[in-house]
């Protein structure tokens, strides 16, 4: 893989939102590009993203984030419902 964007996530959710995105990691090479998501502390997370080319790496940073974005979201809507995995 010729391409690589690393992103790192602090957030107090950084363990609910890591478990979420590992099946997405599980899948491997997609493509041309695969991720990776890794915990740094209990309070952080990586992502790690490489590619082939360019367009990949766009194409793919733009799932990886959204994914993220997913599991943010869905983490403070289950704390406003009062139900949480912790």
């Amino acid at each position: 893989m010729k391409h690589e964007a690393v992103f790192t996530f602090d957030t107090p959710d950084a363990g609910v939102i890591a478990a979420s995105l590992v099946p997405e990691s599980d899948n491997g090479e997609i493509g041309r590009s695969r991720g990776s998501v890794h915990a740094v502390s209990d309070t952080s997370f990586q992502i790690q993203i490489q590619a082939d080319d360019l367009t990949a790496l766009r194409a793919a940073l733009n799932t990886w984030l959204r994914l993220v974005q997913i599991a943010e979201e869905m983490v403070q809507t289950t704390k406003k419902a009062g139900r949480t995995n912790e």
